[in-house]
């Protein structure tokens, strides 16, 4: 049933922040960034398994190397980068507002027409992100606000890479699209992960987690979120959008003893309203027809 797995996908794609948090540490960024896609491009492999799909992979190269950098390898390794500061509902919150710079990127660099509702709500959703940063105790001791700047940084390079895929990636196969994303983001990161590879051995507890955010928070997640845009349609699939940071609160509150303050979830209502808004979702989430 497609509600039963958006919620799946909700609550995977929020466990990508809990392992994050649990790995990097002692991997660093940019191994951990590398193994995790590189895990994934392994998943994804048989997409190439027709002479078809070999062949629209030769020819989008270019395009699906944007992807892989502006979709991949910089916003996981953003998020990897705030999660040695940041708590993954923190994480998982922030970012909840891909939609808003998706729209915003939209109108400035794509010519995406942008309406009232979505200034609203771009309006409302940095709100929400002042009363979430304003909460001084969601933050480890320490944190800078350089992580919050990087971690903010990451929606806004899904924002880019949204647009950018629609207009040069149309009609490629979507899977095709996950696993050459992955793929270029794994040769990009694959030297710099070896010059900072850690030089102490890593517990087995450890690589559960970086296989597990291979494995299954990005390699079947992607499968997962193509099945539903083919059965149910992109829409309805972008909506898992609302549902990640409630799992990625969840976990972190019950598998890391992360708080989850009143300032958190009021900042988390606020986005997620403001997202709702710039996306035009809105409507559907009130149960009114579009």
């Amino acid at each position: 049933m497609p509600f039963i797995e958006l919620f799946l996908l909700a609550a995977i794609w929020g466990a990508s922040f809990l392992f994050l948090r649990i790995a990097v540490p002692e991997f660093g960024p940019l191994p951990l960034i590398a193994l995790r896609v590189g895990i994934a491009s392994l998943v994804l492999l048989p997409v190439l398994r027709t002479a078809a799909a070999r062949a629209q992979f030769r020819h989008k190269l270019w395009p699906l190397l944007v992807v892989g950098v502006t979709n991949s390898a910089l916003p996981f390794t953003l998020f990897a980068v705030g999660a040695l500061h940041l708590g993954a509902g923190f994480e998982a919150i922030l970012n909840a507002t891909t939609p808003l710079w998706a729209a915003v990127l939209g109108a400035t660099l794509f010519g995406a027409p942008i309406g009232r509702a979505q200034i609203v709500g771009l309006g409302v959703g940095l709100f929400g992100v002042v009363v979430l940063v304003g909460d001084q105790p969601g933050l480890s001791q320490g944190a800078a606000p350089w992580a919050v700047a990087a971690v903010l940084l990451a929606p806004v390079s899904y924002g880019f890479a949204v647009h950018y895929a629609r207009r040069h990636l149309a009609g490629v196969d979507p899977a095709l699209t996950a696993f050459g994303s992955q793929l270029t983001a794994t040769v990009l990161l694959a030297l710099p992960a070896a010059f900072t590879w850690p030089a102490h051995a890593v517990q087995g507890d450890i690589w559960a987690a970086v296989v597990a955010l291979g494995v299954l928070c990005t390699g079947l997640a992607y499968v997962v979120y193509f099945r539903l845009v083919a059965q149910v349609g992109a829409a309805y699939a972008a909506s898992v959008t609302f549902l990640i940071p409630v799992f990625g609160m969840l976990w972190g509150a019950l598998f890391l003893q992360e708080a989850v303050t009143s300032a958190m979830l009021a900042g988390c209502a606020i986005i997620l309203a403001g997202t709702a808004l710039a996306s035009g979702q809105w409507k559907r989430l009130v149960g009114l027809r579009a």
